[in-house]
């Protein structure tokens, strides 16, 4: 076998095995990407270091909100819809990509993660640089125990986390 068919072999395998690496809405139970046409209405998301504003939202079953998120942080955040489960598994796969130089505290390398077939580009979660802003669009299907948090290294840990509350009235 040539080199060439070798390392094609090897690239083919690589990405094959990284396939869902960074993607943690795969087989969700927690809600499903909402489109433009059927936003609820809208809410703004500040990230700042370790913490998220506002930490707790009243949501309603059904129902589908555009989240604008900005990272207002000296560090990069994620804004991740999830549960316990979801985020645990998502928390070493990050701590992978620190690992291999795709990230730091500061800046994402989306090319090395992008040649290693590891884009971070979930319909669920949004992961930016300090005053990066990105819209995520979410159906909550129905009710259930998730929240939000940050995945990147530490943060979760140090209470990067909040909460969605469901409640019986429409919200406005």
């Amino acid at each position: 076998m040539s080199m060439k068919k070798i390392a094609g072999t090897a690239l083919v395998l690589s990405t094959l095995a990284t396939t869902g690496f960074a993607d943690p809405a795969h087989d969700v139970d927690f809600g499903k990407p909402g489109t433009e046409a059927t936003v609820d209405r809208v809410i703004e998301i500040s990230m700042t270091e370790m913490k998220f504003s506002p930490a707790a939202i009243d949501v309603v079953e059904g129902e589908t909100i555009k989240f604008v998120v900005r990272n207002d942080g000296r560090a990069i955040h994620e804004f991740a819809i999830g549960v316990e489960e979801t985020w645990q598994a998502h928390r070493n796969e990050m701590k992978k990509m620190f690992k291999m130089g795709m990230m730091n505290m500061r800046k994402v390398n989306h090319e090395k993660m992008e040649a290693s077939g590891m884009m971070h580009d979930d319909p669920n979660s949004v992961l930016l640089e300090p005053g990066g802003e990105a819209e995520l669009i979410w159906t909550f299907v129905e009710a259930g125990d998730y929240g939000f948090a940050c995945n990147v290294p530490g943060h979760f840990e140090a209470g990067m986390v909040g909460e969605f509350n469901f409640g019986g009235a429409e919200q406005s």
